[in-house]
């Protein structure tokens, strides 16, 4: 009885990240013969292997959201409130078929992406124009993806990782492939380059909305509603103070240091056996 319930969980959990064509897509990733842009032993298989993932794709998010031009973007031309879990399986296959795919695979995905990018177009509440192929943009968004699963993984990986510099390495070939002008390649250069971009940062009414809907109005099954606000909780608990002020989120250090982060572990840990 317990192995059904594990794999039901397990079977709904994949339909909402990975799609109904997921098994089709990891037979394509996984089994295509071919060379691949990152070896076996590289640092991003094992970061992007491991659960942590789901807390750093949803802390990327909020951090992204800061940007106005960014969210600008995404709040005319995204469907994430009317359908983010199409959203997210886009993602995830981006994400799965750049780290795993063949690399003849892994570039066609990115400039499939570059193309829906070049559409993208539009102006901003203030006034300003934006393209979502805009380098800086770009770089904003991959900066925040790095620094999102790079941090969730070293507090919730299930297994810590000696090569952080290698990692930001790794996300680095991505970058170069998007056209992203000089991308950080070691944790260093991640600091110094998101910290680069806190002058332009900014909590807009777009960027609120978003929050509060990834945060706590996300379409869920009643009892995903649960185990989700511990995801949120544990997201929100790795975002540096100067990001949740302009979201309004709050901060809470002793509870984020002791139940939130055991909440956190104890969700991984059931992902892990749900997934297993």
């Amino acid at each position: 009885m317990l192995e059904a319930l594990r794999r039901q969980l397990s079977e709904g959990l994949f339909e909402k990240v990975a799609g109904p064509e997921r098994e089709r897509h990891a037979r394509r990733i996984h089994d295509s013969p071919g060379p691949r842009l990152f070896a076996d032993d590289r640092p991003i298989r094992h970061v992007h292997a491991d659960h942590a993932m789901f807390i750093g794709g949803l802390r990327a998010l909020l951090l992204q959201s800061l940007h106005p031009l960014a969210m600008a973007a995404v709040a005319q031309h995204s469907d994430y409130l009317t359908d983010p879990w199409g959203r997210l399986q886009r993602t995830s296959l981006f994400v799965g078929t750049t780290t795993y795919g063949t690399a003849e695979d892994a570039l066609k995905t990115v400039e499939r992406l570059g193309r829906v990018h070049a559409h993208i177009h539009g102006t901003a509440p203030d006034g300003r124009q934006y393209r979502a192929d805009d380098p800086h943009l770009l770089a904003w968004v991959h900066v925040a993806e790095v620094d999102s699963f790079l941090r969730c993984h070293q507090r919730y990986g299930e297994e810590p990782l000696d090569d952080y510099d290698g990692y930001v390495a790794d996300m680095a070939v991505i970058a170069d492939a998007m056209g992203i002008p000089d991308p950080p390649r070691t944790t260093a250069e991640l600091e110094a380059k998101l910290q680069s971009y806190r002058p332009e940062l900014k909590g807009t009414a777009e960027a609120r909305e978003a929050a509060r809907f990834l945060l706590v109005k996300a379409p869920l099954p009643v009892l995903a509603r649960g185990p989700y606000a511990v995801l949120s909780a544990t997201a929100v608990g790795t975002l540096p103070v100067w990001a949740r002020v302009p979201l309004r989120l709050p901060y809470l250090p002793i509870a984020e240091a002791t139940g939130v982060r055991f909440a956190g572990h104890a969700l991984m840990r059931g992902l892990r056996w749900v997934t297993n």
